[in-house]
């Protein structure tokens, strides 16, 4: 088996996508009217519109909905991105910090309220 991506159902399909297209500088594969894939190496995030959700999944997934998962995109500059959300006025949960385990790490909210680690791991001498 493998994993191949996530999905966002989003009532905001542009804002939204446009917020992953500046974290990721990933032009996004517009599949249909209302779903957009940002491919990135050895997996996808996937944007579809509630409707499109609402119209092909019976409902299945509620727009905004999400607080348990954390979204995780690991950099090589997190100070670099961090700047980068600055100016898109992203709102910060937590700014660039060194965790316990090494990771500097961001946490970030995206404009449906899901949280994003963008995070660099330590250097092995």
């Amino acid at each position: 088996m493998k994993f191949a991506s996530i999905r966002l159902v989003t009532e905001q399909f542009e804002t939204l996508l446009a917020f992953y297209q500046h974290l990721s500088g990933i032009e996004p594969a517009r599949l249909a009217d209302g779903f957009a894939e940002v491919r990135f190496e050895g997996a996808t995030l996937a944007i579809s519109s509630q409707q499109l959700v609402a119209r092909f999944n019976a409902g299945a997934a509620i727009a905004a909905a999400n607080r348990s998962a954390i979204l995780e995109f690991e950099v090589m500059e997190v100070e670099a991105v961090s700047n980068s959300l600055l100016q898109i006025n992203a709102e910060v949960l937590m700014p660039v910090t060194r965790m316990p385990w090494g990771n500097l790490s961001l946490l970030v909210r995206d404009p449906d309220g899901n949280v994003a680690n963008v995070f660099s791991r330590p250097v092995v001498p």
